[in-house]
């Protein structure tokens, strides 16, 4: 486990081996680490705007002994799996605007108000509560389920951004953003106990009706 202490010592090191700026969005459990969520983490997640700016911080790491790893070890045969580095029991995992099936919005970027500075170079934009929320629905692990109720906890959360932004990822290209969405919340209210507005379970699920109904549509012509 990576802590917060370890984390931040990190970023020092890779900020003073950059060779310009970059900017990289902190993802998964290292932005819940930057908004006091939880206290370790087992990788820490990058999102960066361009293939040019994650060739910058992989070189850094190089440079101070970091490994690159085969990525299907931990992702096996998702889509747009990470860059993964390995140092001891540390990990990086370095994605490029898409996270597996999300994509890092516009909406996303905005959202990611909280900024960490490390040296001249490294500038970390940390994720929104609604977009570590929404992440963490497509993967639908037991661990992901006890990290968002600590946020849902922890947070106050608008329903409705989280309603938004899955439609946006469906009309990026992840047509099931809204039902995994539906169902991750459904199994939070279910199976623990943590309250989600009926009414916000039937928008979502109308939307994916409407979905299904339309795709009907479109095979039939």
């Amino acid at each position: 486990m990576i802590t917060m202490e370890e984390q931040q010592s990190l970023f020092i090191a890779v900020g003073r081996r950059l060779s310009r700026r970059v900017t990289a969005y902190a993802v998964g459990g290292t932005a819940m680490m930057f908004h006091g969520f939880k206290d370790a983490t087992l990788d820490i997640d990058l999102v960066f705007e361009s293939a040019v700016d994650q060739e910058v911080f992989k070189r850094a790491l190089i440079a101070l002994g970091w490994e690159s790893m085969d990525a299907r070890i931990v992702y096996g045969g998702k889509r747009n799996r990470p860059s993964m580095f390995q140092l001891g029991d540390a990990r990086f995992d370095l994605f490029v605007v898409n996270v597996v099936n999300f994509t890092f919005s516009e909406g996303m970027k905005n959202r990611s108000v909280q900024t960490r500075q490390y040296g001249d170079n490294l500038f970390l934009r940390v994720a929104d509560p609604h977009d570590i929320i929404l992440m963490k629905c497509a993967t639908d692990r037991a661990k992901d389920k006890e990290d968002v109720k600590k946020i849902l906890e922890r947070s106050t959360i608008s329903w409705s951004v989280l309603v938004e932004e899955s439609k946006q990822q469906a009309l990026l290209g992840d047509e099931l953003a809204v039902l995994e969405l539906g169902c991750f919340l459904e199994k939070l209210d279910n199976e623990m106990n943590v309250p989600v507005p009926q009414e916000v379970l039937n928008e979502l699920f109308k939307m994916v009706e409407f979905q299904v109904k339309k795709r009907i549509t479109r095979g039939k012509k």
